[in-house]
């Protein structure tokens, strides 16, 4: 059996010895290397796993000793030998490359689960692969059989960091107490631990100026007669520092200047790794680059200022861009986009758009739903967290209930706080001609402002595993055909839980409320009114098409309740399956009365992972159907429905 002696031998004559007294013994089989505690010792070139010949077949018997469910999980994660018996190695030489290299991230796993006392035997015809040669002749299929012998847990004896950085007396400077991170005395001794609690110790520093922080020696040892770990890691502040001058390269088309100021860094102000990531942000949201790096000079100067130097790589000026959605009761959804990124040097934007919906059920142009407009937009126009943005957009919207043709302009800015909070505060009016079959034809021109604030705090925005979103927008506005004062305000909140640690099951719920204050509904624009029903607010029901019943057909409301709840299953990488359950809500009142009937919907939906998000299928039938409500919808589109 191959044994491996970690941090301690049993044979040798001292019960503790440090990492470094250990390697000997330590060594993996030829042309591996030993990683331990993140330090790469032994390096040695390694063999290429890419050989042509016959394919390798082999049957795997992969065994853990003991009752360890939760390591043998985690070392057959680790295993290629596991990972891939369902295909062929590259050759008798790819098999025993493959094994050779198990070897080494078995004992990281086993490391992981504070296991230093483990032994690992591979063995490939019934021979260790250790002693095999690369040109070895197997048979084929081969056999392959993997024991793991986990040993004892280990726990902390000691665990101490020499030069450690003083409490942070901003809390935006805290790092994670190692302690509380399992650095402890009689806490389980895992190698992830150890590493971590020496990351937290030189970002500790870091966060409070001193950017070349680090760890000089990590003194870790080992007792296998007690099972424990003593480990000393020992940090180096090094020199305070302040920013010094931002120097921009790569720059084609933007203005050098205009590069540096969005950064966000002012030379003299005490380096903080946060205002770096900050300023990689705000560099990625520009939307002209096609990578952004931000580089500390390798030293502090003498006077304590540390260069930073910003290297770029533009995008192309243009891009064009296509999309479309489907459902069973909207029809198809065609649109498409013109995009100037940099108009003038300092990554304006410039966008053209046009949509056409409603395909499908008719093939008459006129009852089609049109939107065209354009877009522009001035990032850093106060601060470099401000943008300026103005449009106009004409479109005519074919509804059950009503038909808008309409004109929309507005202007306003966008303000982020930080990376989860920002705001907004627009001016806007329009003028819109409705037709429907309750008021007839009716034309409205308003003005008025929206603000709003957003909370975001989601790992993902087009499948969320965890986070919270939340916007609450305020719309004051002036109606001049009736002359009514009016105001909406409309709250939304989404949160997402992951069941499990990988994510496999996750809970998500929406739940959207609003109002419309004063102006009766027949002198107020029914786009201002509350309508629901769709695939992203109750599925199984038309778009737009759950209101308020009259004795005439349905109108808008002035309030409304949506409110969803799914299941989302990931099972496989790629594939994944949701169970969810919609409601919708729509009063006349703008304080609801809960006069009216309460639609729900319900259904499955499949998604097909991608790169740029979940391809969306979602079957829905109505729970309360009405005359004109289908019996199953079909929905499908880029990205979770919230």
């Amino acid at each position: 059996m191959h044994k491996h002696f970690v941090l301690a031998g049993r044979y040798l004559l001292r019960p503790l010895l440090t990492v470094a007294a250990c390697g000997p013994l330590l060594l993996p089989p030829p042309a591996s290397a030993l990683e331990i505690f993140g330090l790469r010792l032994f390096e040695r070139e390694r063999p290429q796993e890419e050989v042509i010949g016959t394919p390798q077949q082999y049957e795997l018997d992969f065994v853990v000793l003991g009752d360890h469910e939760d390591i043998e999980r985690r070392l057959r994660n680790a295993s290629r030998l596991w990972g891939e018996r369902d295909k062929p190695a590259s050759g008798s030489s790819g098999l025993i490359v493959m094994a050779r290299g198990d070897y080494r991230r078995l004992l990281d796993a086993l490391y992981v689960e504070a296991r230093y006392g483990g032994t690992i035997s591979i063995l490939v015809d019934g021979r260790q692969v250790s002693d095999l040669q690369p040109d070895a002749e197997l048979p084929n299929p081969a056999t392959v059989q993997v024991v793991v012998d986990p040993g004892p847990p280990f726990h902390f004896s000691r665990a101490e960091i020499v030069n450690a950085a003083p409490p942070a007396t901003h809390r935006n400077d805290a790092v994670n107490d190692p302690a509380e991170e399992g650095f402890r005395v009689g806490e389980p001794a895992r190698s992830s631990v150890i590493i971590a609690a020496g990351e937290y110790a030189e970002a500790a520093w870091r966060q409070q100026g001193y950017a070349k922080a680090e760890i000089i020696e990590r003194r870790v040892v080992a007792a296998h007669r007690s099972s424990t770990i003593d480990a000393t890691l020992v940090v180096e502040p090094g020199q305070h520092a302040v920013f010094g001058p931002v120097a921009v390269r790569g720059t084609e088309r933007m203005i050098p200047d205009f590069v540096a100021r969005q950064t966000g860094l002012t030379p003299g102000a005490e380096y903080d790794p946060d205002d770096l990531e900050a300023a990689r942000k705000r560099l990625s949201r520009l939307g002209v680059f096609r990578s952004a790096q931000v580089r500390e000079a390798e030293a502090i100067n003498p006077d304590g200022t540390l260069p930073i130097d910003i290297i770029v790589q533009e995008r192309p000026l243009r891009r064009i861009g296509i999309g479309g959605s489907y459902s069973t009761v909207d029809g198809l959804g065609l649109e498409a986009f013109w995009l100037h990124r940099n108009l003038f040097g300092r990554a304006e934007r410039l966008r053209i758009e046009g949509k056409v919906a409603g395909i499908g059920e008719t093939i008459d142009p006129r009852d089609f739903t049109y939107r065209v407009g354009t877009t522009f937009t001035k990032p850093g126009i106060f601060t470099p967290e401000t943008d300026f943005s103005a449009s106009i957009y004409g479109d005519r919207e074919v509804l059950d209930l009503y038909t808008r043709t309409a004109v929309t302009a507005d202007t306003g800015f966008v303000h982020r706080f930080s990376d989860e909070l920002s705001a907004r505060i627009f001016a806007n009016a329009a003028y819109a001609e409705f037709e429907d079959d309750v008021f007839g034809t009716r034309d409205f021109v308003t003005a008025g402002f929206l603000g709003g604030i957003l909370y975001d705090s989601r790992n993902d925005a087009a499948d969320a595993t965890e986070g919270v979103y939340a916007e609450l927008s305020f719309a004051p506005f002036y109606e001049f055909e009736y002359g009514n004062p009016a105001a909406q305000v409309i709250a939304e909140g989404r949160a997402y839980y992951g069941l499990d640690e990988d994510d496999g099951f996750v809970l998500a719920g929406r739940l959207k409320l609003g109002a419309l204050f004063d102006p009766p509904i027949a002198e107020t624009p029914p786009d201002r009114l509350f309508l629901a029903g769709g695939g992203g607010s109750v599925r199984g029901y038309s778009y737009r098409s759950i209101g308020v019943e009259t004795p005439l057909g349905t109108v808008g409301g002035r309030s409304l309740i949506e409110a969803s709840a799914e299941l989302r299953v990931r099972v496989t990488p790629t594939i994944g399956l949701v169970g969810f359950v919609d409601a919708g809500y729509v009063s006349e009142r703008a304080v609801p009365d809960f006069s009216e009937d309460l639609r729900m919907g319900a259904g499955v939906g499949l998604r097909y992972f991608t790169g740029f998000g979940p391809v969306r299928l979602d079957v829905a039938v109505p729970l309360d159907p009405g005359p004109d409500d289908p019996d199953v919808a079909f929905y499908i589109g880029i990205g979770q429905a919230f």
